[in-house]
C-alpha cells in the first residue's frame, strides 16, 4: 500500500511551513529566531522518520503496532470493539519514538472506528476511553481477531489512518500515524500469552507482545 518512503509524507508540510518561516525571519533580520526555526525543521524531519522493519516469523506471534513503553497488560473485558474478554497491551509514543504504526498481524480490516475525544496525557489510564482514538478490528489470517486503537495524547491533535475496510495487511505493514506523542492499545483474544510487561520497550514491526493461544 506504500508509505514507504524515509520520511512520513504527512511531516513534509511541517518542514515546509518551519523552513519558510525561518526564511522570514532571516530576511528580517532576526537570526536567532531563523535557528529556532531550522532547529525545528530538523526535528521534524527526525520525528516523521519511517525506517524500515523487519517483522519476526512463526505462526500466533502478535508484534508491537508501535514504538514506546509498555504502560499496561492485563485481561479485561472489552465491550466497544472485540465484545469479549481480551489481554490488552498498552504502548506508549513518546515524541522521540518513531510514530509510524504498524499492523500486528496478517489479516484483512473488518472495521474502522473514528471517535473523537479529550486530550489527556496518553501515558494515563482514562486515555484509553476518554480520549480521541482511531479503531481498527482484523480478521487475521489464523483466524482470529484482534483490536489495536490509535489514542491521541496531551500533545497530539491529528491521528493518520491509511487504510480502510476490507484492506489486507501483511505482518508489520504500516497503516498509518499518530503526530507528536500518543498511544497504541492492542485487543488479543483471552488466552493469548502476554510476552511484555509494563515498562518494557517495543519496536513497532518486530517486538513480539503476544502469542495467541
Amino acid at each position: 500500500m506504500g508509505h514507504t518512503s524515509i520520511i512520513a509524507m504527512e511531516g513534509l508540510p511541517v518542514v515546509a511551513a518551519m523552513l519558510a518561516l525561518g526564511g522570514v525571519f532571516w530576511a528580517l533580520g532576526w537570526h536567532k529566531a531563523a535557528a529556532v526555526a531550522a532547529a525545528l525543521a530538523v526535528f521534524s524531519l527526525w520525528f516523521f522518520r519511517n525506517p524500515e522493519r523487519r517483522p519476526p516469523q512463526g505462526n500466533g506471534l502478535i508484534i508491537a503496532p508501535a514504538d514506546g513503553r509498555i504502560v499496561f497488560v492485563g485481561e479485561v473485558d472489552d465491550a466497544r470493539y472485540m465484545n469479549e474478554r481480551t489481554l490488552k497491551v498498552s504502548i506508549f509514543m513518546n515524541v522521540f519514538n518513531v510514530h509510524v504504526n504498524r499492523a500486528p498481524d496478517a489479516g484483512t480490516v473488518a472495521d474502522i472506528r473514528y471517535n473523537p475525544g479529550k486530550f489527556i496525557s496518553a501515558d494515563k489510564d482514562k486515555a484509553s476511553m476518554d480520549n480521541e482514538q482511531n479503531a481498527l478490528v482484523m480478521e487475521l489470517d489464523s483466524g482470529h481477531r484482534v483490536g489495536f486503537v490509535q489514542i491521541a495524547g496531551l500533545i497530539a491533535r491529528r491521528i493518520v489512518c491509511w487504510v480502510k475496510p476490507g484492506d489486507h495487511l501483511k505482518r508489520g505493514e504500516r497503516f498509518g500515524l499518530i503526530m507528536f506523542g500518543s498511544r497504541v492499545d492492542v485487543y488479543m483474544p483471552a488466552g493469548t500469552a502476554p510476552k511484555v510487561k509494563a515498562g518494557d520497550k517495543t519496536t513497532a514491526g518486530e517486538t513480539v507482545i503476544g502469542v495467541l493461544p
